[in-house]
This record gives structure tokens, sequence and C-alpha cells, in this order.
């Protein structure tokens, strides 16, 4: 059945939500000891408050209407000299999970994010539905963000970090020609998720 990418819609929250519950459990539960419908809430309201960005896209790969992968890369900024005014969580949504629950959550993502550097394409998070590992489509969303890196004259690679402990998402990576550009062992990653080595990794656009 054929995939198609297309561009995030606020309705695709919830599935995408499940996706991302679905491939960071094991993280986060180290974290709030939530289960994975709670976390799927959680990712679900977020991306309600996530201020959309020139800065960052989300795509989502579907298959017969359903929401089957999700990939998030984000670039550097512009400077704007004007402030945005971003939108906040509520307090139902602080009662909801516990605002202690919240607050680590928030300091896990806080520390996994990345700051692009001028020229940097970095993939913010992927994830593919447990039914459709192994079918592609990881390669598919790969691909998508490929190619916005060579359609974009400003753009010239493409970076992730990895856990080192992965070795299913580092097949895939190898295979799509991203190497190793340093081995980082955090003290606070592992402390937060129990996993302290991540591999930086870059696949950099042709004639670069």
């Amino acid at each position: 059945m054929p995939i198609t990418i297309v561009p995030m819609q606020s309705r695709y929250n919830k599935q995408v939500g499940q996706l991302l519950a679905q491939a960071f459990h094991g993280k986060f539960n180290m974290l709030t000891k939530r289960n994975e419908d709670e976390l799927a809430r959680f990712f679900e309201k977020l991306l309600e408050y996530i201020p959309t960005e020139p800065s960052t896209q989300r795509m989502v790969a579907l298959q017969q209407g359903e929401v089957i992968g999700s990939i998030a890369i984000k670039r550097k900024p512009i400077v704007d000299t004007k402030k945005s005014r971003q939108k906040l969580p509520s307090w139902r949504m602080l009662s909801q999970f516990g605002s202690w629950s919240l607050i680590k959550m928030l300091i896990g993502l806080y520390v996994l994010d990345h700051k692009p550097e001028p020229g940097e394409c970095y993939i913010a998070d992927l994830a593919v539905h447990p039914d459709q590992r192994s079918k592609g489509v990881g390669r598919l969303l790969l691909q998508w963000a490929q190619q916005v890196v060579e359609m974009d004259p400003g753009l010239d690679r493409l970076s992730l970090y990895v856990s080192a402990s992965n070795p299913r998402a580092q097949q895939l990576y190898d295979q799509l020609s991203f190497q190793t550009l340093s081995r980082e062992n955090r003290w606070i990653l592992h402390l937060l998720f129990n996993e302290s080595k991540w591999d930086y990794r870059v696949q950099r656009r042709e004639g670069f």
C-alpha cells in the first residue's frame, strides 16, 4: 500500500503523540513512571503548545489515512528582533499530569534538545509505528529530510543524535552514509534516561 509524506496538521496530534510515546516511553518512563497512554496524552498536548516557527518543520507518513511515522527537523533560526509570544501550558494540563511530572518531562526534553549551527538541518525526532518498523518507513522519512537539505542552498548537512545502544537505528544511519563525528558521554543523560553514550552523526550534502 502506498505511503505518502505530508506536512503535520493539528488533526494528527493524537496519532503523532502516540507514536512519540511508543518510541520514547522507555526513556521517559525513567523520569516519571508514567504509562504509555499517559505519555501519549502528554505529547499530544505538547504538540498544541509548540509554536510554529519557520526554522522547524514536522512531517508525517500516511498509509490509508493513518499516521505510521513522523519526523521533525530544525535549523538555526533567523534572528528576529520581535519577541514572539509562546503559548504556555494551561493549568488544566498541569493538573492532568501533575506539575512535578510535567516539570521533569520538560527538563528531559530540554536536555535532549540541540541548537543547530548555520548550514545544519537537525533531526529532532524520528518515530515509526511498531507494526511498521523495518518496512522502509523510517528510510522514507529520512529521504524526505535529505531532499530538504539538497534543495536548500543554505543547508549543507543533515544531523542527528542516536543512542549508542540502539543498533537498529545505527544500522539504518550507516546504510544512509551518516558519519559519526563524536560520541558524547553525558552524565546528565545517564541520570535522566539511563543512557549516557550518544553518537552525533552527520550526512553531508554532496559536494561539501
